[in-house]
Formats: structure tokens, sequence, C-alpha cells
């Protein structure tokens, strides 16, 4: 945690600073390094040469970002610190350009964009949360709409309404008051005396996008106030924990509503200092999961890595299991451990709540499989693997919740069953579950969805599907050898979302035993001719079908969505 953002002189950097070159399209960026400094040059016919200097390395666990300002004669931006388009990518040791991280449409080159400080500094480095929270305490007033735009989020209007918290204001005026001297203390126009609440948290919002930079940082990085808050009890007197709960003398976050369930629990507290940064629901990408909107009144699951705190404060779990549970916070967590946790070995973090599940004739009739077997494992079945990793890998969704749930059955592809069992029909999973769970399912629905209830819902949902739920279908198919598949997995090397590339790429590598001659940083008439060379049969026919939703209209080429 406390290497999400690092400091170049001294920093050990994965990425080649020895004059390799990544070529995106027409343009070109080439790393060197001189002097002990690092220096990124973007060449591109358009926009002319721009040199930077690399003064951030963001993140260090699966890839590498990087900030710089520019330098040289033809220096344009003074010493605004700007987000550098390319990510170095540790699986497959690799660049890419950044803002295909995250499902946006294709972008056209490389230019640097996104002022660091103005957009990703506020989960990446360890700040007042107070400034976290001015644009939640401006929109409960309820009079004056939404937050003007600025990085402070938080969880809770991603929430459905029975799960939210709200700030409860003890005074007026010493909110006016904080929130002034936090504005004043980074050089701000002083907050005029006497303004509501409101007005004043407007203000000292657009002071602090404008001006908010790394010299108001407590700790460069995440560290431990990043999380426990002034903990000041707590270091006088080790024996006190910290509780994990935003508070001042003017300010408590209690939950929204009335709640008969006892009091916000250990894990609750911990889990939403989790969601403080793990809550994203990336880009312009409308889509979720459970056939949710972004932007609808109650939004599913997120698709990919960064949402797992929110997602798990969405599912069943929430309120006595906490993130720590399973993850290690002050360190990485040991592969061996997590894969262990999703085998029956693992199950005895669950039986803990379900106890009447822990022998295993009463965890074979609950799950209907071999209870020593991988089908048995709660965290299999309750956590599939449907999410989009930072690498090109799926990882687990965090929304702890049933594979038979309807939202999840008529509103997502694939089926969650399908991820293990690929040889089956739509028709056939859908029988098996309402046989074993006692559910019925709207088939003209799932026929929606699918097309057919006679074919199997990995294919189909390439064919059919939303691009994240393309991309569960190309990693599963590919990790089954499906090797049927094949042709249907190469054209999505041309699908919209760039990002769905690399994991067909990865699938199709995967199902023929052998890598295609496809570079996926060219243009994507290109590409689909080095498909049609490596894939004959991938476009015959004829063209594939489109997918049952539209694309969101394209935008430019932002690099800081991620």
């Amino acid at each position: 945690m406390h290497l999400m953002t690092r400091l170049p002189e001294g920093a050990r950097i994965r990425a080649p600073f020895d004059g390799s070159t990544f070529r995106f399209k027409d343009d070109s960026a080439r790393l060197t390094e001189k002097d002990g400094a690092r220096f990124v040059e973007l060449a591109s016919p358009s926009g002319g040469r721009h040199l930077y200097r690399v003064t951030r390395v963001i993140g260090g666990r699966y890839r590498e970002d990087f900030a710089g300002v520019e330098v040289g004669a033809g220096a344009t931006e003074g010493e605004r610190e700007l987000l550098l388009p390319i990510s170095y990518v540790f699986e497959t040791k690799s660049f890419r350009l950044k803002g295909y991280s995250v499902l946006v449409t294709e972008r056209p080159g490389l230019h640097a964009g996104g002022v660091w400080n103005q957009t990703c500094v506020f989960c990446h480095n360890t700040v007042p949360y107070f400034d976290d929270v001015w644009g939640a305490l401006y929109e409960q007033s309820g009079t004056l709409g939404r937050a003007p735009g600025y990085q402070g989020e938080v969880v809770d209007k991603l929430l459905p309404p029975d799960r939210r918290f709200r700030f409860e204001i003890g005074s007026d005026r010493a909110l006016v008051d904080a929130v002034g001297a936090e504005v004043t203390a980074v050089g701000g126009a002083p907050v005029v005396a006497g303004r509501p609440p409101a007005e004043a948290l407007k203000h000292g919002i657009h002071e602090l996008r404008a001006r908010f930079a790394p010299r108001h940082f407590v700790e460069v990085g995440i560290g431990c106030e990043a999380c426990h808050g002034g903990s000041r009890q707590h270091v006088d007197d080790p024996r006190v924990l910290p509780d994990f709960a935003p508070r001042s003398a003017f300010l408590e976050a209690r939950p929204e509503g009335t709640r008969t369930d006892g009091e916000v629990t250990r894990a609750e507290r911990i889990n939403r200092v989790c969601a403080r940064c793990h809550q994203v629901l990336f880009s312009r990408y409308p889509f979720t999961w459970e056939g949710g909107q972004r932007h609808g009144d109650s939004p599913g699951g997120s698709s990919i890595t960064s949402g797992e705190g929110r997602d798990f404060l969405l599912g069943g779990c929430a309120r006595q299991m906490s993130c720590v549970t399973c993850h290690d916070p002050h360190g990485e967590d040991r592969r061996a451990d997590l894969a262990r946790l999703a085998t029956p070995a693992g199950n005895g973090v669950c039986v803990r709540c379900h106890a009447r599940y822990a022998a295993p004739a009463a965890l074979a009739n609950h799950a209907h499989h071999d209870p020593n077997g991988a089908g048995a494992s709660c965290v299999g079945c309750h956590m599939p693997r449907k999410n989009m990793g930072l690498g090109y890998a799926l990882t687990r969704y965090h929304r702890i919740g049933l594979p038979d749930d309807p939202a999840r059955v008529e509103r997502d592809r694939p089926l969650e069953c399908a991820l293990c069992h690929t040889d089956k029909t739509v028709g056939d999973l859908i029988t098996t579950m309402e046989r074993w769970w006692g559910r019925k399912y709207d088939r003209a629905a799932l026929t929606i969805l699918y097309g057919s209830l006679d074919v199997k819902p990995l294919p189909a949902t390439l064919e059919r599907g939303r691009a994240h739920e393309q991309a569960v279908a190309l990693a599963t198919l590919g990790a089954a050898h499906v090797t049927a598949a094949a042709p249907a997995v190469a054209r999505q090397l041309v699908n919209p979302f760039p990002l769905v590339r690399y994991y067909a790429r990865r699938a199709l590598e995967a199902l023929r035993g052998q890598e295609c001659a496809v570079d996926l940083d060219r243009p994507t008439p290109e590409i689909a001719a080095a498909v049609r060379a490596c894939v004959p049969e991938a476009f015959a026919p004829g063209p594939p079908s489109p997918p049952t939703d539209a694309a969101p209209p394209r935008g430019g080429n932002d690099v800081d969505e991620d």
C-alpha cells in the first residue's frame, strides 16, 4: 500500500528505462534514463515530440503508471505533473496504453493528459480524510444538486439506501470554520465568514481541485493514517485499537435512516475504510453486473478490479466479516493462501457464521457437489471469477451472493455455473438449478440474453454479450481449452473495447498452443487483417453478430479514467 505512489529517485522500478520503445499506431513512447533521472519521450506525427521527466511512479503490484513534467525547449506545460499515457504490465512484461486499463473505446494515439494532482492523488496517497467527504456533505444538504467534480468521493451514493451512511453535523459553524482552515492551508481564497455550509463546501471543493498539491499530503503513498485516521489514542497506548469511525467534534458518520439490526459493527467500519478507494465503477462504461447501469438509482457490482470494497458492501456478509478476514492490509497477500480460500479447505472462514454447512454431508446437500471437490468451495460459487484484473486474468467478484439469484441468472451473462460447466447448454443448467434450489426462471428473458436455450452460455456470450461479459467468457474458454471456440475468440480481437482484445489474445494463444502475429497496438483494420491471416475461419461466413447493447459514445484519450 505504501508503494502506491513512489518518487522515482531510489525507487525500484520494473519498467525498462533502457531505451525501450512502445509503439502505438503511428506514435511512440521511448523510455530512457540519464544521470539518475528517468524520461519518457512521446513522438507523434500529429502532436510532435515532447519529453517528460518522470516525477511519480504509480502502482507496483500488477503494473506501473507514471506522471511527469515536460522538459526541454518545447515544453509548454511548465511544472504541471501530467499523467503519461503508458502502463507497464508485469504479467506480460509489456507496455499498454494507460487508457486501455479500463473499458474505453479505441483511442487515436499517445499524448500526456490529466493533471496528476487533480485526478488520482486522493486514493493513491495519504490525505486528510476530511477533504474527501466535502462532496458528500454538499450533496446531503439536498438544496443545490450534485457537488462539483473533484477527487473526493464517498461510497454511499453508489449503495442502495439501506446500506448508506450519512454524516451528522453537530455544528454548522464548526464545519464552515474547518473547511475555511483547510482552504487556507492549501493557499486558497478564504471562506467568507457566516456563509451557509453548502456555499462554503462548494467554494472549498473548487479551491481543493485547483490547489491541492503533494506538499499537502500527510504522506506520499498510502500510510497508516489513510485508513486509521489520526489514532492518537492508539499511538499513546497500543492496547487501544482504532475503531475506524470517521468523527470529529462536529461530524460523525452514521447509518442512513433507521436500522433495526443493531449497532454498526467493527467489520462494517473496516469495510467502509477499504471502500474509500476500492469503490470504483470505472470510466464511462455504462454497464454493471446484475444488469445495472453505472448511473442508475441502484447500480450493480463493478466488473473491473478496484471496486471490491463497494461490491463487498453490497453483499450478504459485510456486517460480520471484513476485508481483512481474507486480505492483509499491511503487506501483499500470499497467493497460496488466497488460492486455498477457494477450496473446501478454505470453507472454515465461512462456517464461522454458517456452521450448519460444516459437516461434509450438510455441505454436499447444500452444494450438490462432492464435499471434497472444487464444486464444494464456498468462494468458488459465491465469489466467482468474473471481474477483469489489473493484468489480463480474471479476479473474484466480491459481491458475495448466490449463483442462482434471479438478478444474476436473468440479467447477466454468462450463467455463473457455466464458468465450471462449459459443456452444458443454457437449458441444461437452468433445469438443474431449478431442480436443486426450487427456483423458477424467466425463459423468455434467458432467450433474449443467449438467443436460444439450446446454446452453450460462453460462446453465446461472445456473440451477444456486453464487453465485461465477453471478457469473462474469453478467459474461461481459454482456461478450459474449448478449442472449438477458437474462431469466435479470434473475432474478439477487434472488439470495440480494446481491453477485451487482450483477453481474446490470451485465450486464443491458450486454445491454439501458439501465438498469433497480431499486434493489438495497431489500428483496428490492421488487426483484423492479421486475425484473418492467423485464423481464416474467424470471419467466415460473415461478420459476427452485433452485441445486444451498443457501445457508449467515443470520448477523448482520457488516460486518467482508471
